[in-house]
């Protein structure tokens, strides 16, 4: 029996566009042959996106699905190679499955995800269903990542922005749940996706970070010869301030409501105003925010060059 590395469940992986379990069962079936795994694979109609596999997938789209009264939530991201196909109904229909699938998964990461059967169909992987989606739609496609976020004291909130470029679920903890407040949970979800914030509350900023952010900013100022002059008092008292104003732009609760009628009040003191009108406590203890291809290599569109490249073949 042959030994069966991580390098050629990667390589057979690359080479099929397979996931890695399948590419992992593929290989023991067939004693590490990798001419045989790739067979193996085909007839099983795993690898029909084999000369897909190496394409850039950057484009996609997130979702969100919540259950349970929305006591549980789960944003995904699906990755195709172009916007065309991520407008495409099929596509779109097969992340709102994989979504559904989301929300109840007890897989901790994506490749154990890729690995359980698909709910709508038993007989199949998740893996086996992208690969049957990426043989129908005809680009290469990732389910590249998912969280959920699950709230028994309160509600989460989802909400979707431009058609799926950025996906939101924020965990409210409250012990009054009517409309009003459901309307400042989508009100920050709005605020989340529009504005970004790294942290919620200025407590879950880790002291490495504010350390860290202070000697870039004293780098700065000592580059600078109109300000590395100043007294070191006054040098401290700059990089205080400088810190102050990047955390309310980091710090979801810190940063000014953008829906705020005089153009100052935090969403921290919003939220406060809104639980004062309805009776209640709250609490926002976290949100995630996803944004299509963030972090991924976006691919060249450069449709001469590529026409001159096919030609020179």
């Amino acid at each position: 029996m042959a030994n069966i590395t991580a390098s050629m469940v990667k390589e057979l992986r690359e080479m099929t566009g397979a996931g890695m379990m399948d590419c992992k069962k593929a290989l023991g079936e067939t004693d590490g042959d990798m001419d045989a795994a790739v067979e193996f694979l085909r007839k099983k109609g795993l690898a029909g996106a084999e000369k897909k596999a190496g394409r850039i997938a950057a484009e996609g789209i997130v979702d969100t699905c919540l259950v349970d009264d929305d006591k549980k939530g789960v944003v995904v991201e699906v990755n195709a190679e172009t916007d065309f196909v991520a407008k495409n109904e099929k596509f779109r229909t097969f992340v709102s499955e994989v979504a559904a699938q989301a929300v109840s998964t007890e897989a901790k990461d994506i490749d154990s995800f890729l690995a359980e059967p698909w709910k709508l169909d038993t007989s199949m992987t998740v893996s086996e269903k992208l690969s049957s989606m990426i043989s129908i739609i005809g680009e290469n496609m990732h389910i590249r990542r998912f969280e959920q976020v699950c709230e028994d004291k309160g509600f989460v909130v989802s909400y979707i922005h431009a058609g799926g470029k950025i996906g939101v679920l924020v965990d409210v903890e409250s012990d009054t749940v009517n409309d009003a407040v459901k309307e400042m949970g989508k009100n920050l979800a709005m605020q989340i996706a529009a504005l970004s914030p790294k942290f919620t509350k200025n407590s879950e900023v880790d002291a490495d970070y504010i350390e860290k952010e202070k000697e870039i900013l004293k780098a700065q100022i000592m580059n600078d010869p109109k300000e590395s002059s100043k007294p070191e008092k006054v040098i401290e008292g700059m990089i205080k301030g400088r810190i102050n104003k990047e955390l309310k732009e980091i710090v979801l609760m810190d940063q000014t409501y953008v829906k705020a009628e005089d153009g100052k009040q935090s969403v921290e003191k919003y939220v406060e105003e809104v639980a004062k009108a309805n009776g209640a406590n709250i609490n926002i203890k976290g949100f995630v925010r996803f944004e299509t291809g963030e972090g991924l290599e976006k691919k060249n569109e450069d449709f001469a060059a590529e026409v001159a490249a096919q030609m020179n073949k």
